[in-house]
Order: structure tokens, then sequence, then C-alpha cells
């Protein structure tokens, strides 16, 4: 099937789904995630698919949720409609990547920001390339509880993730594999090939037993309170749209916050693109960026 925002691939057994919003550094519009969660869906129904590639595109795997869009078109929510929204496609679409039950890969480059950062994380495996960074810094941007899925602790640990979450800067990807939130850290030209390699040596075992692995894996973590904990924090989420400080942020213009992250720690300044760069992570003027 044909996508707007996707490009899909099969090689053999295994499906590559790539974000494909390259000169928007691969920013999550709504379409971008119905059709995602609707590639996703294809791949577990089509039985002759084993593993599943998440990938992003072009320079960024992905800055995150497009603000543009969300000033444009829900920066007015209602607290019911905002929590309709987000439920449906922040939460519930990061939980069936979770629950998804084939083996998923992320392939990670460049950016991997806030909502970027969550579905990358919801994959059972990250490779990445030594230019991958990843990134939560919305607490201090959108003055927003995190992002809406707190996959964080428990991909890279507990004092990590406090350090990451409330000074806002970034993890590069030596980093993430030292600490063991990435799986594999190659250089990017060799990324594609290394992914793939990885997909297809997990797609010769059984498929049977891989879902029941990946079951009881994910049981394992769902013992230590995973689900419980992710649900609560969405929550926790919603209320800090309710802020004095959030509602400043939103009277000031949603797709203008990201340039609060340029004023932050100097070692965050290489994370962000040049003047004139069409995207912003930090810059005033960006058109698409992360949204709470």
């Amino acid at each position: 099937m044909e996508y707007a925002t996707l490009a899909v691939e099969r090689h053999d057994s295994v499906c590559r789904i790539s974000l494909a919003r390259e000169s928007a550094r691969n920013a999550q519009s709504q379409q971008m995630l119905d059709e995602l969660d609707d590639a996703l869906t294809r791949a577990e129904q089509d039985d002759s698919v084993r593993v599943v590639v998440l990938a992003g595109r072009g320079a960024h795997f992905s800055a995150g949720h497009d603000l543009k869009e969300a000033q444009a078109k829900r920066a007015d929510f209602t607290v019911e409609e905002r929590w309709d929204y987000e439920s449906r496609r922040y939460y519930g679409y990061c939980m069936r990547i979770w629950d998804f039950p084939k083996p998923t890969v992320a392939q990670v480059q460049g950016a991997c920001v806030a909502g970027g950062f969550m579905i990358a994380n919801m994959c059972d495996l990250v490779v990445c390339s030594d230019t991958a960074y990843f990134s939560d810094p919305v607490g201090h941007t959108l003055a927003a509880a995190a992002t809406e899925v707190l996959i964080h602790p428990w991909v890279m640990g507990l004092r990590k993730a406090k350090e990451m979450l409330y000074t806002g800067e970034k993890v590069d990807a030596q980093e993430a594999l030292r600490i063991g939130m990435v799986n594999r850290v190659v250089p990017e030209a060799e990324l594609d090939a290394a992914t793939l390699a990885l997909a297809q040596r997990i797609a010769q075992a059984p498929p049977f037993g891989l879902r029941l692995i990946k079951r009881s894996l994910n049981r394992t973590a769902d013992a230590q309170g995973f689900r419980t904990a992710l649900s609560a924090h969405f929550d926790t989420h919603q209320l800090s749209h309710l802020s004095e400080e959030f509602q400043a942020v939103r009277a000031r213009g949603l797709a203008q916050a990201i340039q609060r992250n340029k004023q932050m720690a100097p070692r965050d300044a290489s994370a962000l693109p040049p003047e004139g760069a069409p995207f912003a992570l930090g810059r005033p003027g960006g058109k698409t960026g992360e949204a709470a």
C-alpha cells in the first residue's frame, strides 16, 4: 500500500517501515501517526512478515510531533478533546508498538527527539548510527511533564532518565550504548545494512517461538509495573497541560516554543540545524517540532 508520509519496503521476511517527511525532519503529523499504525497492523496480519524495522528517511529519525500542525489544529482543544487525541495517537499507538507480536527493531540516525524517542524506544531493539542523539526537552520548552509515554526509566535507568528530563540535554550514541539503551552503534553509512542484517538474523528463528519469547519478556516488565507506571504518567502528563506555565507557552504559540532549547546547555547547541533551515529544533521561526 502507498502512504503519503511513509515508505514501506520488503526484504524477504523483514518489513522496513520508514518515516518519510524528510524536509520536516520526519516530524510526526496526525497523518503520519495514523499511517504508521495502519502499516504496523498490515505487517502484523501478514504471515510472511517475521520482523519489522522502524526507520526514518533522511538525516534524522524523527524530531518529534509536528508543532505547526498542533498549533493550527489542537492549540484550543478542551481537556476532553486533548485526552481523546493523545490517548489514541500518542499513548495508544505507542503501546501497540510495544505489544506488537513480532520482533521490532528501531533504526535511528540523527535526531531522535521526544515523540521520536517514544516510538523508537517502544521497539524491542535499537540500532543507531554514530550520528544519533536522543532527547526529551519538553519539560524545558513546553512546561509539560515529559512526553506522553514515560518509557525513559525503563530503557535508560532511573538516574539517567532523571538527568535527561531535568536538564533537557541530549544523550549521544555512544552514551546510549554504554547505558544499554541501544543495542548497537554503527557508522551512518552502514546503518541500513547493519540493521537489516540483524533483522534477517532474527527472522531465521521460528516465528511462534519468537512471539512467545517476546510475550514472556514483556510480561516481565509488566510484573515490575511497566504498564501501570506508563498509564499513570499519561494522566500526569495531561494534568501538566492545565498548568499556568503550559498555558503561557500555548499563548505565545506552540510552534515557537522549541526556540527555548537553544538557550540550554552549550553542549546541546550542536543538535541545532543551521540558520535558514526550514525546520528548527531550537531556533525562532521553526515550522515543525516536538509537541507535548
